[in-house]
């Protein structure tokens, strides 16, 4: 008799205190929490969802953040530093949170689709899904959300066109789909656009670049199959501080007008860029400029000797070596790469016969034998100078 009382007032209070869950939370994000949470599991070593027992309220999960009786913040995943993540899916569910304004997925193995219903969180601002198995397509519906400011769905395995809607979303200032699968052409961006970073990096982009907006302060879209020119593109971009191109197929000159930002790295190497470099009057005072693996030629610019690091080789410069770049070696640049060129001498002056440490010079296979030996790195091989029918100078 007392064994069944027992049960019966368990059963009892599990009854009350649902009810009581329910009346704290809305019921509809309630039930969207539960086909949330059978969707996923933790990985071995994870506890994150240990807390998530649907007879409490909800709003005091891990993770789960609410406003009045509606969740407005959802943090899949334990946050500590090498932590385990999820396994599992998104559920389709996840759109019955509307009034949700941020979403994090903490890295893990979450796979398949990003769902469609994401479009009906009209609130969100943040979304966050980084480092995870999601694939299939980024979901159009995403650029239509009025209030997103912030979209991260890197680190996946994500397929399909850059959906021309992200494009256009009317506050959206952080774009970050790189290292995925994406591909087709870039849309264009309308100049109202207020895109600050625009990250695309590591996917099989292809085509010409677009208008991009005014506003950019990152743009990296390296690794990419890119192609066509950049000198009608990169010049408007004056608010640049960081720009990355590098592993395409772009070809043309390099705009002038790039050397003048503000940038903290230029990094254009291995694309299929030509003619001669034409920075303005001013020395380039750009820490790491990289235009190697390219087709430039001309005569090497002086004014490129502020720059901290600078990788002009396996172009097809020609000419003496500025002594102001040599010197530059004694004033603060950290590496000189010159190798694989054409370039026919250098000026050897004190700056050159002591250079400091931790600096670096490769001259290596060019159309003179290098008056000292420097360490060069393994790519540059072992060839001190380029053999002589390549150096028509020489051959005169």
């Amino acid at each position: 008799m007392q064994m069944g009382w027992r049960r019966f007032v368990t059963v009892a209070v599990m009854v009350v205190s649902f009810r009581a869950a329910a009346a704290v939370l809305d019921p509809v994000d309630f039930l969207a929490l539960q086909s949330i949470r059978k969707g996923l599991e933790d990985m071995p070593g994870s506890d994150f969802f240990s807390s998530w027992d649907f007879t409490a309220d909800p709003c005091a999960f891990t993770g789960v953040f609410c406003a009045r009786d509606r969740v407005v913040t959802l943090a899949l995943g334990d946050p500590r530093a090498g932590a385990p993540g999820l396994l599992g899916r998104l559920d389709p569910a996840i759109g019955l949170l509307t009034a949700l304004a941020e979403l994090s997925l903490l890295p893990g193995r979450v796979s398949g689709p990003i769902p469609d219903t994401l479009a009906d969180c009209f609130d969100l601002r943040f979304v966050a899904l980084s480092k995870n198995l999601l694939s299939g397509a980024v979901p159009a519906g995403l650029g239509g959300l009025p209030r997103l400011r912030t979209l991260d769905l890197s680190y996946n395995l994500l397929s399909g066109p850059v959906p021309e809607s992200l494009a256009s979303a009317p506050v959206l200032s952080n774009l970050i789909l790189c290292h995925n699968q994406l591909s087709g052409f870039l849309p264009p961006f309308p100049a109202s656009s207020s895109l600050l970073r625009l990250d695309l990096k590591h996917n099989q982009l292809s085509g010409p670049l677009p208008p991009l907006p005014t506003s950019l302060q990152y743009l990296a879209l390296c690794s990419n199959a890119l192609a066509g020119r950049i000198d009608s593109v990169l010049p408007p971009l004056t608010r640049l501080n960081f720009l990355d191109l590098s592993s395409n197929v772009l070809e043309g000159p390099i705009p002038e007008a790039v050397f003048a930002f503000q940038l903290a790295a230029l990094r254009l190497q291995r694309n299929a860029f030509s003619g001669p470099l034409a920075p303005p009057q001013e020395d380039v005072v750009i820490p790491v400029v990289d235009l190697s693996y390219n087709r430039l030629w001309g005569a090497v610019p002086p004014q490129l000797a502020a720059v901290g690091r600078l990788y002009l080789n396996n172009n097809r410069f020609t000419g003496e070596v500025p002594p102001r770049l040599v010197q530059g070696l004694s004033n603060g640049m950290q590496l000189l790469y010159l190798q694989h060129n054409f370039l026919t001498g250098i000026k050897i002056g004190p700056a050159a016969v002591a250079l400091p440490a931790g600096a670096s010079l490769c001259l290596q296979y060019n159309c003179m034998v290098p008056p000292f030996d420097t360490p060069c790195p393994l790519k540059a091989g072992s060839q001190r100078m380029r053999p002589l029918d390549q150096c028509p100078e020489w051959r005169a």
